[in-house]
């Protein structure tokens, strides 16, 4: 799994062009809009991504358009040749619009004001009054009704995200970034089973390995029951699109094109230590149980828990050293002093912090400051 994720020995992945490339090996990475130490997306890639600045991702999304903003796995960020496949997503958007006549009264006046202006937020239009509503692929409960008409048609794809001021998103047409062969390309996969089977074969890619049980990692694919799980594993093997592979007690699968890394793995090969911190939504550890099973570690993202059931802290991010968690971290950038404050270290049981883990600590430490654009570490 590390060496799948780029996580273990030299950086696999360097540059915007590395960026990139792991986005599609993951075919999606999830978005969220905190900004503690960096937004998940961008924490995760620069994890693995040798050289990663946070402009990198903004450009391959809002300049070179190749990538977009969309629900994949919750809100996340695509690759652009995907979109096709996303078609279903749309269509429900367009079918709930029904019965929200409040929003669809509107759709045609904002379409016709962001076609002569350009790229809006929520903020140009003054709509009195709010709206709760659900579009097949996003909900919002009291939102401003200028929002809420902006998102129903970000969800229908009429709109995609131009770019963002912060957590501020600016939206324009769709016809005007995106291709009309792509805007028009029919859904590749219009059956349901076959949709289905492509997502999850998408996910087991993205862990690296999985198992045939639930999971958060399964999160968001439509319809996906037990039993429909189970019939997919079995296309997928008698496919040969996926390979089982024992780990100790646990059976599990990885897609067939990643069969070299488990043979280059079983052969045990020395990797050089690297020291990384861990997005808390970052695909290596979207099955919270399986990374419990096989390294022991046990990790919660604590921010939507209420404060007096905190074990660690606000935004604690895991602390991987070569091939084992060593702890976790809670730090904030403080942007104002260009200060990256490290709140608490708490490090896992039974861990000896040598001069060498100590030393790539450190070294993690600073380089995480300057991905925040901060000069000096304040532990």
């Amino acid at each position: 799994m590390l060496l799948k994720q780029g996580l273990l020995g030299a950086y696999k992945f360097t540059g915007r062009k590395g960026a990139l490339e792991y986005i599609k090996q993951a075919g999606c990475i999830q978005f969220d809009p905190v900004d503690v130490c960096g937004k998940n997306a961008e924490l995760t890639l620069q994890s693995r991504v040798g050289g990663f600045t946070k402009d990198m991702l903004a450009e391959l999304l809002y300049n070179d358009r190749e990538l977009f903003d969309y629900p994949d796995k919750q809100l996340s960020v695509i690759p652009a040749e995907y979109w096709a496949y996303f078609t279903r997503f749309r269509n429900a958007a367009r079918q709930n619009l029904e019965k929200y006549p409040e929003i669809k009264e509107h759709i045609g006046k904002f379409r016709e004001y962001i076609g002569e202006h350009g790229a809006v937020s929520s903020g140009d239009f003054k709509l009195e009054g709010s709206t709760s509503w659900w579009s097949g692929i996003n909900w919002s409960a009291g939102n401003k009704l200028s929002r809420s008409v902006l998102e129903q048609m970000y969800g229908t794809g009429d709109l995609i995200v131009h770019h963002k001021k912060g957590a501020r998103r600016y939206y324009d047409l769709a016809e005007k970034h995106i291709p009309a062969e792509v805007l028009k390309a029919p859904d590749p996969l219009p059956d349901d089973f076959e949709h289905q089977k492509w997502r999850v074969l998408r996910r087991i890619g993205a862990v690296g390995l999985l198992w045939n049980r639930p999971s958060d990692a399964w999160l968001n694919i439509w319809g996906l029951t037990s039993e429909i799980r189970k019939q997919i594993f079995g296309a997928l093997l008698e496919e040969n699109k996926i390979t089982e592979v024992a780990v100790g007690k646990f059976k599990l699968y990885c897609r067939a094109e990643d069969t070299p890394i488990i043979e280059k793995v079983i052969q045990n090969p020395e990797f050089p230590p690297r020291c990384e911190l861990i997005a808390p939504l970052d695909p290596f550890i979207w099955d919270r149980k399986l990374i419990k099973a096989l390294f022991g570690y046990e990790y919660a993202w604590e921010i939507y828990t209420p404060p007096a059931k905190r074990k660690y802290g606000v935004y604690t991010l895991p602390l991987l050293y070569g091939e084992k968690f060593i702890g976790r971290v809670d730090s904030a950038a403080d942007r104002k002093t260009k200060t990256l404050v490290i709140k608490n270290i708490w490090y896992e049981q039974g861990i000896e912090l040598t001069p060498e883990i100590k030393k790539s600590v450190d070294e993690r430490l600073a380089g995480f400051a300057a991905f925040n654009g901060c000069g000096t570490v304040d532990i």
